[in-house]
């Protein structure tokens, strides 16, 4: 027989007969109950619940017997299939959970036999039919319904596996997806990892190598291409590496300069600052300075802003180092000054001196310095320390009181001095007192107090502000507390010592001359009579002292000078180097 018979449907025109019809007869005598015809649309039915709709319409066709109900196994107990009579309500539920999935008897009022049919697959239980009839089925009857019932569970069995496979599929292809996307991120971490790495080597090759600012630009332009530069919390470069640098470079106001800062700061990491990528340094809150690079093509990307954190930590370490280095630094010379201050071993002053990098072999200045309305907190401090070093080598410094005490090697200026100063804390209302030099630590003491009586003196002077040095003060050098006779022999010295000296070498009696001459209240007769000498022998005298000491007599002040000289040299001195 041929196959094509089998491929049809019953009553079913055939692809090939055209518009004519073929004869059924020899179908149905080899299927006399339609299973074979059924099986084919059973098993190209993927859904299950109308799998079981079609077996229990086809309960009919295999002799006097009805579909009461159809079942479906779910994971929360057997579902009813829908869509089918109202008589299908008569099946109690509850009894069908009783089977425990066995196949067995239930109770339906005017029906003598009623049996659930339990479909089964690999997997266990899948559903039920549940049939009835007024007569139980004899032996070709049991064989047509356990047929169905085997075709139904072997199509159930085969749609679920077709589920299974297509949920397989998908599940297998979301895995595919889901593979690709986690090696993408893997390859992506992968080279992250690796600029990551390249930054990490290059910082630590610096660090080897003992670090510095332009070593840390520098690095930071070959990892960026961009051009790096360091810039102090004023806006000062410090250090550039790359193209392009500015010269001269502009320079921004102190106001534009804290408004940039405090837009920096308010970010944790590198923030675009006009063309700029900036990244603040502040190890301890307090700013040291800025790491940026130059990118006006906005060009940065995560690798770059990685590269600029990196390097901004590895800066803040070694600002931060060379901050602690100074402090400790400062904090000696401060000690050291403190103790040539008050007086000091003059071995240990020299020794320590030269372990700071300063030379108290030469000659030194004691500057006081005070500015009304600062305090003598490091900050004027730092002004004072910052003014003076433009004008002198770095000079020691230390606190006493309100002012500030330096020790220098070369004489201040005093002018640039208060010049510089001025412009630090913007008033000039301020006063420097210079001592005379002094050769060696132990002449500390006294030019600290030379500086303090030239302050004193400028201070109550009628021009208050301004710089004093002890050389220029005069008469006002002895006038005050605390003069010994040091002191007093230093200021005859000053001003009799070139007549003393001429004196002694060719016995002649300058100074003496000069003292009658004061007393006289510079007549010239009663001045000549005192001396025993000819008005003219007085006058050849007076020009002689003019002539070896360089002096104006005429001078109001050189005259008083003089005259408190001569008459400390011979009241309090005693004549002494006559």
């Amino acid at each position: 027989m041929s196959s094509d018979v089998f491929d049809q449907e019953p009553g079913l025109p055939s692809d090939t007969a055209g518009t004519e019809r073929r004869d059924p007869r020899p179908f149905a005598v080899l299927d006399p109950h339609g299973i074979l015809a059924l099986s084919r649309t059973l098993f190209t039915c993927t859904e299950q619940s109308e799998i079981v709709r079609l077996a229990m319409r086809h309960v009919s066709a295999l002799g006097p017997y009805s579909a009461e109900a159809g079942y479906l196994a779910t994971g929360h107990g057997l579902s009813r299939v829908p869509g089918q009579d109202a008589e299908a309500s008569r099946v109690d539920d509850a009894r069908m959970k009783e089977l425990g999935e066995a196949d067995g008897s239930v109770s339906l009022p005017e029906r003598s036999w009623n049996w659930a049919f339990g479909l089964r697959g690999a997997g266990g239980l899948l559903g039920y039919i549940v049939v009835s009839s007024h007569s139980g089925p004899d032996d070709e009857g049991h064989f047509l319904l356990s047929t169905l019932v085997g075709l139904t569970s072997a199509a159930l069995s085969l749609a679920s596996m077709r589920a299974s496979q297509h949920d397989n599929a998908g599940e297998l292809s979301r895995l595919r997806t889901e593979r690709d996307t986690a090696l993408l991120q893997l390859d992506t971490m992968r080279s992250e990892l690796h600029r990551q790495k390249t930054v990490h080597e290059a910082l630590a090759r610096v660090t080897a190598q003992g670090g510095g600012e332009d070593a840390i630009t520098q690095a930071l332009y070959e990892l960026t291409g961009l051009s790096a530069l360091i810039e102090d919390r004023f806006g000062n470069l410090r250090s550039w590496a790359g193209p392009d640098r500015p010269d001269p470079r502009p320079v921004r106001t102190s106001t534009c300069q804290e408004e940039m800062l405090r837009q920096v700061a308010r970010e944790a990491g590198p923030v675009r600052f006009e063309a700029r990528l900036i990244a603040l340094v502040r190890p301890r809150g307090d700013p040291l300075g800025v790491l940026a690079l130059e990118d006006p093509e906005a060009t940065a990307d995560e690798h770059t802003m990685f590269a600029l954190d990196h390097a901004q930590r590895l800066l803040a370490q070694e600002l931060l180092h060379m901050r602690e280095l100074t402090e400790v630094e400062l904090r000696l010379r401060r000690q050291l000054i403190d103790d040539l201050l008050a007086g000091t071993d003059e071995t240990s002053a020299y020794a320590r001196a030269e372990a700071l990098g300063h030379d108290l072999q030469r000659a030194h200045y004691v500057m006081v310095v005070h500015w009304p309305g600062n305090a003598a907190d490091d900050s004027f401090t730092r002004a004072v320390e910052r003014a003076t070093a433009t004008t002198a080598a770095r000079p020691l410094i230390t606190r006493r009181g309100d002012r500030v005490v330096l020790l220098t090697e070369a004489r201040p200026d005093g002018n640039a001095v208060r010049t510089a100063l001025a412009h630090e804390l913007g008033t000039p209302d301020g006063a420097i007192g210079v001592s005379t030099p002094c050769d060696s630590p132990d002449g500390v003491p006294r030019c600290y107090q030379e500086a303090l009586r030239a302050l004193e003196v400028r201070q109550n002077s009628r021009q208050h502000s301004g710089t004093t040095f002890f050389d220029d003060l005069g008469l006002y050098r002895i006038l005050g507390p605390g003069n010994d006779l040091r002191e007093l022999e230093g200021f005859v010295r000053e001003w009799l010592g070139q007549l003393l000296d001429y004196d002694a070498e060719h016995g002649t009696e300058l100074v003496e001359t000069l003292s009658r001459y004061f007393d006289c209240g510079g007549n010239y007769d009663d001045a000549a009579a005192a001396l025993t000498v000819h008005r003219s022998t007085l006058r050849y005298r007076l020009q002689r002292i003019r002539e070896i000491t360089d002096r104006d007599l005429a001078d109001v002040d050189t005259r008083l000078n003089l005259q408190v000289a001569t008459r400390v040299w011979k009241i309090i001195l005693g004549g002494r180097g006559r």
